[in-house]
Order: C-alpha cells, then sequence, then structure tokens
C-alpha cells in the first residue's frame, strides 16, 4: 500500500481565514516539537532524523512520507523550515543561534560561534521559507524549488561540523583525505542501503545529502589550490 502523508496543513477547502487560523496552529505545535527535540540534541539533528522524531509520540504531527519523492516530501520540509527560521529569530534575542542545513539543525550560543554561523545564501532561503504561499507549489515549482535549496548549501562551503557529520553518515570518524574516498564510501554504504538489499530508500536519501555535502566541501577546497 503506497504511504501518503498526512496533511500538516488544513484543507483549502475551509474558508481562508479558518485556513490560515488552522496552519498557524499547526505551526505553533511544529515549533513547541521541534524546540525539545532540538534541546534533547545537543550535538543536533540532520533534517531526516528531526522528521522521524515529529513523526513519532509523543508529537505525531507528521504522517508517513516517501522521501524519495520530492512532492510527498515538500510539505513536511516546507513547514520544519519555516518554523525553524521563525524560530532562529526568536532565538537570537536570548543570546542563542540556530544553525540550520540539511546535515545539521542544532541550538548554540551564539558567543561559540563566528557570525550568524550561516552562509549569505541563506538570508534568501529564509526570505523563502517565512513566506506561506510557498506551501502550496505546482509539482514542476517544487522540484525547481528543492534543486534551488541544496544548490543554495552547496554553493558556499559547508561549516567543518556539516561536512563532519556527513562524513560520519558515510562512516567515517573525521572528514576523509580526498574525496576519492568520499565517493568509495558513499557507493558502498549505498549498496549495502539499497531496498534490494534489506535497506530503504530513508538511507539511501540520507546518504545521498550526505555525498552531496562532502562534494560541495572537496569542491571549494579544489577552487583554493
Amino acid at each position: 500500500m503506497k504511504n501518503v502523508s498526512k496533511p500538516l496543513g488544513p484543507s483549502r477547502t475551509v474558508s481562508q481565514k479558518a485556513y490560515e487560523d488552522t496552519l498557524e496552529q499547526q505551526i505553533q505545535h511544529l515549533s513547541v516539537a521541534v524546540e525539545h527535540e532540538l534541546r534533547h540534541s545537543p550535538g543536533g539533528l540532520d533534517e531526516l532524523t528531526l522528521i522521524k522524531k515529529l513523526q513519532k509520540s509523543p508529537w505525531k504531527l507528521i504522517g508517513e512520507l516517501e522521501f524519495h519523492d520530492p512532492k510527498a516530501l515538500y510539505p513536511a520540509h516546507f513547514l520544519l523550515f519555516h518554523v525553524l527560521y521563525r524560530l532562529r529569530d526568536t532565538l537570537a534575542a536570548a543570546g542563542e543561534n540556530l544553525h540550520i542545513s540539511p546535515m545539521r539543525i542544532g541550538i548554540e550560543r551564539q558567543d561559540t560561534i563566528g557570525g550568524n554561523g550561516l552562509p549569505d545564501a541563506v538570508d534568501t532561503l529564509r526570505q523563502f521559507y517565512l513566506d506561506l504561499s510557498q506551501y502550496e507549489l505546482p509539482e514542476e515549482a517544487i522540484a525547481q524549488m528543492m534543486e534551488s535549496f541544496w544548490a543554495g548549501y552547496q554553493n558556499p562551503a559547508p561549516t567543518r561540523p556539516d561536512a563532519l557529520a556527513a562524513a560520519n553518515k558515510l562512516g567515517f570518524d573525521g572528514i576523509p583525505e580526498s574525496f576519492s574516498a568520499a565517493k568509495q564510501a558513499f557507493r558502498r554504504a549505498v549498496m549495502q542501503a539499497h531496498p534490494d538489499r534489506g535497506g530503504d530508500t530513508e538511507a539511501v536519501q540520507a546518504l545521498n545529502e550526505a555525498f552531496a555535502v562532502l562534494k560541495a566541501h572537496f569542491n571549494r577546497i579544489m577552487e583554493k589550490t
């Protein structure tokens, strides 16, 4: 049976005011759950792990998802990042920073990082995710948006913690010395995680994201040489 994501927002069949009120209520529930999970995960969480935690008790705020399908994943992804950017603004007033990237989402003290801990491109992403009109998009727009989302994080060099988190996903204790080593580890991990070998698409998606971060890391190193 095909998994279907439980709607994260209300249906457009209700009035616009009721739609906006219900969506805001959903966002508030997500905000409470997200902050709770992040404060109980000092090292941070990657996006997929955070989504899975929000799917489980006591929250159950997100239904089943097909993680390999951008259209099915988009509503959960969008509202999660909408909540994250709102939460980051709130935490800043208390002297805390919320690091936001696909590989690591975590609360930090501002005096432990330089600047806001985020690449310049994130400001554009912040504007996008805080615009709730972007919550419902046509399928072709979703595909293009997801590509732009990854490009926004891949063009700037990933932070060292993000690169380390990605390396850990591929089985390394530290950041590998070469892109070749990362590629070989990625291929081995994907083969082991493939559904035909008893794995699942969620694991493959997580590996793809980790490899994309390491690829961006080594691309930036090559640009500097």
